[in-house]
């Protein structure tokens, strides 16, 4: 069985090992499926040994980070399950390819059953409300943004009497992921679920009107948007407009969403970063993050979800300061200790050190 990565890895951390806060922990796992859901997306499914299955117990529309070395350097990204909890048997996640995209493309080209890759313990917000059960959904999906709305749309089907609706945008009907699955479920639900196909080729890219109407009365659903910035961009300000309110809508961004409206952000300080050992100093640019600016001076930043969500790029500041734009992981302790998530984090001061764990 062939082991897709290059490094040592570890089931268990090491006695003694000390982490960043929200820092995955990770676990080897054999893959037991490969599917091509696309031309250009793979699910691949993961066994999880029975001393393990508390520690990846999940809820719908959560994720996981994969460890990978693709160029024999690690390489972590996050991507969320399309499988759902007491549905299906196996953690499945789903992973298209990115242009220039190092690891989506070196999954989608070489992992076969049987391989062994690190993944991470689940983790994410983007799930169902607690205690509403009758609550109606709509979701907003583009592209591979349908992977977790394709777990939320399975578990409230299932497991609620929750009525569903659906409008996913792709470029054609080839790309749509999921497709056969979507229509089985429709078949299986009929009074319940509604998927509406927005195909860029027939329809144009997705705008105000077809989201206004699409959603007709439906403003006292809970919203689940997922899909790159632009799509994202059309369909909240969308709904807002519509009448929705902030606590019924549920965003999961599928790109980086950068903010520099902070006017003390420091364009040209100097930025010293420590990455296993290895220093460097860089000038910083005021579009970088401070993981960006690590990746420019030459170190191997870890890094996945770049939404402030999983925890990988935390790291320790010891000299300055820093604004981070979104923080789903740390406490207020842990930020005032000094605890930073790289990726969403510019430095406000005109110096600042950085250490990553």
């Amino acid at each position: 069985m062939a082991q897709l990565d290059r490094g040592t890895l570890t089931e268990e951390t090491p006695s003694g090992a000390r982490h960043a806060p929200g820092y995955p922990v990770f676990r080897r796992l054999r893959i037991s499926d490969v599917v091509s859901e696309t031309s250009d997306t793979v699910s691949i499914a993961f066994e999880i040994p029975d001393e393990w299955q508390a520690s990846f117990a999940y809820s719908a529309g959560q994720f996981v980070t994969l460890r990978v070395y693709p160029d024999g350097f690690e390489e972590l990204r996050a991507y969320s399950m399309s499988s759902a909890p007491g549905v299906d048997p196996d953690l499945r996640v789903a992973v298209k390819r990115v242009p220039n995209g190092l690891v989506s493309n070196w999954l989608n080209d070489n992992v076969r059953v049987g391989d062994w890759i690190d993944v991470s313990e689940p983790s994410g917000l983007f799930v169902l409300p607690e205690g509403e059960g009758v609550t109606d959904i709509v979701a907003f999906a583009a592209g591979s943004g349908i992977t977790p709305i394709f777990s939320l749309i399975k578990s409230a089907l299932t497991f609620s009497e929750r009525r569903v609706r659906l409008l996913y945008a792709s470029r054609d009907r080839a790309s749509v992921i999921f497709l056969r699955s979507l229509q089985a479920l429709v078949a299986d639900f009929p009074d319940r679920l509604q998927v509406q196909y927005s195909l860029d080729e027939n329809d144009g890219l997705v705008d105000a009107g077809i989201v206004a109407s699409f959603l007709g009365a439906g403003i006292k659903s809970e919203f689940y948007i997922c899909g790159p910035k632009g799509f994202m961009d059309v369909v909240t300000p969308t709904l807002v407009w519509c009448g929705a309110r902030s606590h019924q809508l549920h965003l999961e961004l599928f790109t980086p969403d950068g903010d520099d409206s902070n006017p003390n952000q420091s364009a040209g300080a100097v930025v010293t970063i420590t990455v296993g050992g290895h220093t460097a100093t860089i000038i910083h640019r005021k579009e970088w993050t401070l993981v960006q600016a690590a990746r420019a001076a030459g170190l191997r930043a870890p890094s996945s979800c770049h939404l402030g969500q999983c925890g990988t790029c935390v790291a320790l500041i010891t000299d300055g300061e820093a604004r981070m734009t979104n923080n789903q992981v740390l406490s207020p302790e842990e930020v005032a200790q000094g605890w930073i998530l790289t990726c969403q984090a510019k430095p406000t001061t005109s110096r600042i050190s950085v250490v990553y764990d």
